[in-house]
């Protein structure tokens, strides 16, 4: 394929933007090469610049969850705006989609709506803090909850892709209250509890990590932590950017069965809008300004054309279940076929996947946290990627990101893609 219309602007973009992109990984720092422009996007494709056509294994990172430029969507947003894009007052729209949320998502009574998933994290963090006048937490070394300080101390995604697990300009008293565990690993959980019985806030997880490539939980690791928490009077956070609306129309607390204290969302609830929301039971949500004390604020929370592009999708995925049913049997259907060739030619691999999100990591070892997925081969995976884009395939240009399915996936598109997989298995 020709890429020189995205070459030409990449080089243009470099010269104001740092990196020539607003979003690290973007930039195909891991993979090599000039990141593709996009054009246009509908249903399970994409068009860059050069006219070049890809099957999209993003969605947008997650959001696009019943395909890109939706018609109801797109009709929804486009009323909407002719309205007024931006009012700083309350709509009517910010209380149907928070009735909708709530009425789907187990253990949540109220829900604050923010203008991105790091935001919502943050404000998370922040919120668990002040309920428990307790100042450090617990993250698991490889999740990534957006580009706040606490956060950026063991990042997987983004960070992991640029080589620094950690970033500059975050202070060495975040670090003293950050504590990392390891992902599927409870003693790693523990040990900080024996250690700070009566100071840890809250633990902070991905309930299905996506940002070392797509780690479930293992069976029990949940619970174990949802029980660890009551027991020393922790809040749970369940970090549900990715999950929330995406493996059930309650998220990974439905699920899976585990519930959590505070749920932080993104991708999905907005429909592609930047947007993100923050949810937990009156108990902790009546701490909130201004009904309480901790502060938290945002100029364009809210902003009706995220709200109204987040409750047509919504509403879609709430009158459509089958949706979840075809792409969870897309997602097998995937995952198998790409098991039977990848063992058919003898190459090293792990692959896993839930509902609609899935990773393949090149790797004789099973990935079930950050340790093991830095394990795998990023050469093979960067002839693997750039194989499968330049054979009309989109997908993560990092090993550390999942695959997002999304509804307007054909099985005709899954078997172009494994076409595509052939040919790119015989050229490693």
């Amino acid at each position: 394929m020709r890429y020189k219309r995205s070459s030409d602007l990449f080089r243009l973009a470099k010269k104001k933007i740092p990196g020539g992109v607003n979003s690290p990984v973007r930039a195909f720092k891991s993979v090599g090469g000039s990141p593709i422009f996009i054009k246009k996007a509908k249903g399970a494709y994409l068009y860059d610049e050069d006219n070049n056509k890809f099957i999209d294994y993003i969605s947008s990172w997650g959001p696009m969850i019943i395909g890109h430029s939706n018609d109801y969507v797109i009709d929804a947003i486009a009323n909407t705006a002719k309205k007024g894009t931006s009012f700083g007052i309350p709509t009517s729209l910010e209380t149907e989609i928070a009735e909708l949320v709530v009425s789907s998502v187990p253990n949540i009574d109220k829900i604050r709506f923010v203008n991105s998933g790091t935001e919502a994290c943050m404000s998370a963090i922040r919120l668990a803090r002040g309920f428990t006048k307790r100042e450090k937490i617990i993250k698991f070394s490889g999740c990534y909850h957006g580009h706040s300080d606490s956060f950026l101390i063991q990042a997987g995604s983004g960070a992991a892709t640029l080589n620094s697990p950690s970033s500059p300009g975050v202070t060495k008293g975040t670090v003293i209250d950050t504590l990392i565990s390891d992902y599927n690993n409870i003693e790693s959980v523990v040990s900080h509890f024996k250690n700070y019985p009566n100071e840890i806030a809250a633990i902070i997880i991905e309930p299905v990590a996506g940002n070392m490539g797509c780690i479930p939980p293992k069976n029990g690791f949940l619970e174990a932590i949802r029980k660890i928490c009551d027991e020393y009077n922790s809040l749970l956070i369940f970090d549900e950017v990715m999950t929330g609306f995406r493996l059930s129309l309650g998220g990974a607390q439905e699920l899976l069965n585990v519930k959590s204290d505070i749920v932080t969302f993104g991708k999905v609830i907005g429909g592609g809008l930047p947007v993100g929301a923050f949810g937990a039971r009156n108990e902790i949500m009546s701490h909130l300004a201004p009904d309480g004390p901790i502060y938290q604020a945002g100029t364009l929370s809210g902003n009706p054309l995220a709200m109204i592009a987040g409750l047509t999708t919504l509403k879609i995925l709430k009158n459509n279940s089958s949706i979840y049913e075809s792409l969870n049997a897309k997602t097998i259907t995937l995952h198998k076929e790409m098991k039977k060739r990848l063992e058919k030619k003898g190459i090293s691999y792990w692959i896993n996947s839930i509902g609609s999100m899935i990773s393949l990591h090149f790797t004789e070892n099973e990935v079930i946290d950050f340790k093991t997925a830095i394990m795998a081969d990023n050469e093979i995976f960067k002839k693997y990627f750039h194989g499968m884009l330049n054979n009309g395939i989109y997908l993560p240009p990092s090993q550390f990101e999942s695959y997002f399915l999304n509804d307007s996936l054909s099985y005709r598109d899954i078997d172009f893609t494994l076409n595509a997989f052939d040919k790119v298995l015989r050229s490693l």
